[in-house]
């Protein structure tokens, strides 16, 4: 009986441990906490740690990890679902919606954090510390891969690193908005009290970013039009880079740059793009990778 009543005890203690870890992580951030916030919110002593986890860093991958490993888990599963029903049809709503949906079932169960669940993704994903962009990129590269792959099918226009840039302003901007705010209360105030069920919601959650990833790479008027931008801008007398860059997007400068880059050897220009190939694989994946994990 002493025995079996231990044994709940330090499951407790070790839960306790967690759930401090995690509030503390998604108020402060992970540089701004420490084991003596931790210990004082858990109610434990630093013994208790050092016993069930050994370190704050082996702390905050227990606490990402027993929410995170699941949240993925759901995303893989359904994401493989979709691609059963749908294969080359496959489109970047559905890719989206397995991001979105398992997030928002798993902030509606309290057993696996409710409704912190999302402001934990946020933080996460916003969270400026190389460890914990380490611990993501580690543990959930193969994730942030299927996904990439899954969305470049969907969007076959667009080169892989605009791909990879767009799905990291984008994701990256969701994640700063479930870090900094009470998700229910937003809800209410921008629905002016209505309810709003979980089609309503994920369809504005992923309006703005199905847009943005379905843009047109950008043309040559569009591309004057910012060179014009940036123009005015220098003259205004910001001294800084501001006036090449104008000039390089201008037709003009475009037609220099075209003509330095017909100079170069053939070889070169090969071996550049296998490099470039290369590294797109991994930069892209990885720029989207570090908001991914997280999301939904």
């Amino acid at each position: 009986m002493a025995v079996r009543t231990t044994g709940r005890h330090a499951g407790d203690t070790k839960s306790r441990i967690l759930d401090a870890a995690e509030t503390l992580f998604i108020e402060c951030g992970y540089e701004a906490m420490s084991l003596r916030q931790i210990t004082s919110r858990a109610e434990v002593n630093l013994a208790a740690v050092n016993y069930h986890f050994g370190s704050k860093e082996s702390l905050i991958h227990s606490m990402l990890s027993r929410r995170l490993d699941r949240l993925n888990q759901e995303r893989l599963k359904l994401l493989d679902r979709f691609d059963e029903m749908l294969g080359a049809r496959l489109t970047c709503e559905h890719v989206l919606g397995a991001m979105f949906i398992p997030a928002l079932r798993l902030s509606r169960d309290p057993r696996v954090g409710g409704k912190a669940f999302l402001r934990l993704l946020g933080r996460a994903y916003t969270d400026p510390s190389s460890f914990i962009r380490d611990f993501l990129n580690a543990h959930y590269e193969s994730v942030a891969v299927r996904f990439f792959d899954a969305f470049q099918r969907a969007l076959p226009h667009l080169p892989r690193e605009e791909l990879g840039w767009r799905l990291h302003f984008a994701i990256g901007a969701l994640s700063g908005v479930l870090a900094g705010t009470d998700t229910d209360s937003l809800i209410s105030e921008f629905s002016q009290g209505k309810s709003m069920n979980d089609l309503q919601l994920i369809a504005r959650l992923a309006s703005l970013m199905v847009a943005a990833l379905k843009a047109p790479l950008p043309d040559s008027t569009q591309l004057a039009a910012f060179a014009a931008v940036l123009g005015d801008a220098t003259e205004s007398g910001v001294d800084c880079p501001l006036e090449s860059a104008a000039q390089a997007a201008s037709p003009a400068g475009a037609m220099r740059s075209t003509e330095q880059g017909a100079m170069q050897s053939t070889e070169s220009d090969s071996t550049d793009a296998r490099d470039g190939e290369r590294r797109g694989g991994t930069m892209d994946a990885s720029s989207f990778q570090h908001a991914l994990h997280g999301t939904a």
